[in-house]
Order: C-alpha cells, then sequence, then structure tokens
C-alpha cells in the first residue's frame, strides 16, 4: 500500500466534461481509499481538444488526446493521468506505462436520433438519413450494412454534438454508451448497437489511468482501481490494435468476452467505403490476453487486412 507519510498527489486530467467526471471519479475512489493523502485534479487542454473543425483522421491520432498530460508526467507536474483507454495509444513514450484499468462500463456504440425519428432504430432510418460521426471505424461498418444512409463527420463535445442534432443538422448520431451514461445523459440512447452491427473501438468503455514506470508508490495506489476482467479483456485488445500499428482512427472493431476461464477477442479491419470486413474470432485463457490479441492480428493480416490498412493511410495521408 502507499508508504507514509502523506503526500499530495497530482491527477492530470482533459479539461472536457467527460474526462472531468471520469477523473473526479478516480479522485474520489482514491481518496476514500487512502483517506490520509490529498488528490489534486490539474487539468490540461491537448491538441484534440483544440483543433475542433478538422476531422479527426485528418489531423492524425498519436496521442491526440494524450501528449499534453504524458508530457506533465515525465517532467513531474502530475503524479499519473486518466484517459478513456479508447484515446489511448497502444505505445507509451519511455518512462510511462499503463498502470490501470478501470472496470468497464458498457462499451458498445449508441444511437441517438433526432426527435423525428423516435419511432426508428437503425434499420428503419429513411434513405439519405444523415448520421454524424467521426470515428472511421463506424462510418466503415455502418456503410457496410447500411448503404442507403448519408454520414457526415460531427466534432465537439457531447453537448455540441447532441445541440446540433437537436437543431436538425443530423437526423442521428453515433455516440459511446459509456460517455452518455457517465455524463447522465443515458435517457439519449435511442438503441444499442448490437455487435454484429457494429464492433467497439478498442478499449471503449474503460478508463485507462497511465503513470511512470519508474514510482512504484503510486502504481501501487492505482492498484486498488484495477478490475482484472476488464484488463484482461483490454490488453488482449490493445496487442490487436498495437500489432495491426492501427490508432484510433483507423477502422479497426473488437469485441471481447471471458466466460469462465475462457476470453474471446473478435477482431475486425474494414475498408473506409465499407465494401471490405475483414473479421475473426480467437479464444484462450485470460492470463494470454496479449497474446490471443496477437494471434488474431497475424490471421487477419494472412486474410488481406495489411492490404487494406496500407489503402486507408495513404487515402487519409492525401487528405
Amino acid at each position: 500500500m502507499i508508504a507514509s507519510p502523506p503526500r499530495t498527489v497530482r491527477i492530470g486530467s482533459r479539461k472536457s466534461q467527460l474526462a472531468l467526471v471520469q477523473t473526479h471519479w478516480v479522485q474520489s475512489e482514491l481518496q476514500k481509499a487512502f483517506p490520509g493523502h490529498t488528490f489534486e485534479v490539474h487539468t490540461m487542454s491537448t491538441q484534440g481538444d483544440k483543433i475542433l473543425d478538422v476531422a479527426l483522421a485528418k489531423i492524425g491520432d498519436k496521442g491526440l488526446f494524450t501528449k499534453e498530460l504524458e508530457v506533465g508526467m515525465l517532467n513531474g507536474d502530475i503524479d499519473f493521468a486518466v484517459h478513456s483507454l479508447k484515446d489511448l495509444p497502444t505505445r507509451l513514450p519511455e518512462g510511462l506505462m499503463l498502470g490501470c484499468v478501470t472496470e468497464r462500463e458498457d462499451p458498445a456504440d449508441a444511437l441517438v436520433v433526432h426527435e423525428k425519428h423516435q419511432d426508428k432504430q437503425l434499420d428503419t432510418l429513411p434513405e439519405g438519413a444523415v448520421i454524424g460521426t467521426s470515428s472511421l471505424r463506424r462510418l466503415a461498418q455502418l456503410r457496410h450494412h447500411y448503404p442507403h444512409l448519408a454520414f457526415k463527420d460531427v466534432r465537439g463535445n457531447l453537448n455540441t454534438r447532441l445541440a446540433k442534432l437537436d437543431a436538425g443538422e443530423y437526423d442521428a448520431l453515433i455516440l459511446a454508451v459509456a460517455g452518455l451514461k457517465r455524463l447522465g445523459m443515458g435517457d439519449r440512447i435511442h438503441q444499442n448497437i448490437p455487435s454484429d452491427v457494429s464492433l467497439h473501438a478498442v478499449g471503449q468503455g474503460a478508463l485507462g489511468i497511465e503513470c511512470r514506470t519508474e514510482d512504484p508508490e503510486i502504481l501501487s495506489v492505482l492498484k486498488v482501481l484495477e478490475h482484472t476482467p476488464t484488463a484482461q479483456r483490454c490488453y488482449a485488445e490493445r496487442a490487436f490494435l498495437r500489432e495491426l500499428e492501427g490508432g484510433c482512427q483507423v477502422p479497426i472493431g473488437v469485441h471481447t468476452v471471458i466466460e469462465g476461464d475462457t476470453l474471446t477477442l473478435t477482431g475486425l479491419v474494414a475498408s473506409l467505403d465499407g465494401q471490405t470486413l475483414i473479421k475473426d474470432t480467437v479464444s484462450g485463457a485470460p492470463d494470454t490476453a496479449e497474446q490471443l490479441g496477437i494471434d488474431l492480428a497475424h490471421r487477419l493480416k494472412e486474410q488481406g487486412a495489411q492490404a487494406v490498412l496500407d489503402e486507408i493511410f495513404a487515402t487519409i495521408q492525401r487528405g
């Protein structure tokens, strides 16, 4: 456990409403576990928070929502940082590590509709209905299943996106169930999109807490929030993504479940137009999670995933 004497622990967070809700939850849980210590929240704006008029895929995604926080840790300004795990790159800077993965909220994608479509589901929306999403992963999968729908990029925080929907700029949005629930907006979820339609993002629904590798005291503090089944599922997902060398803005989706002593990982690579979906599944012991992710990546590469990814990277670079 944490060593004495008591100390002040500095927690890094983005300034967004969702980031702060998540960070204050971590702060509260650690304060209860270690009442003799003080946990302070320090906020920072990241590049992803500042550039709101350009599609994420065109900015580049290496640490888009994490770099400034990582610099803060390496400089000693903060002791650890709370991230939505799906935003945390699978390769971390030297000197930093993923210290803790918290229990996962529902990782599914959600359909949120304009009031005029309250009687519709995703498969009954009219032809040409405008769906807002900033995720290439969601876009590719939905284009595959619903080629009659129109898709339009949407940026901004959750409140901004919902305001655009309610104003009629979009007929529906695709958002994360977890973010809506954490912000107390679960009533806006019109439909949980099933995994056979949209595999979720790597790490979606879980919080990842990043810290310095050479700080065993902080690491021992963070471990009280570790949820082992979630961590095993997310390690498998992150190994899969890392082996494919894909970032959060590449159409790569996953689904994991642990039943008894078996972890099952499904992974997908999709072309941007949704015409090509390469999908497979592996199963094994939860304590072999990372190897399962690597094995699945190799299986998809053997089925042509690398060529699909190469084309996507080339398309993005061409702008």
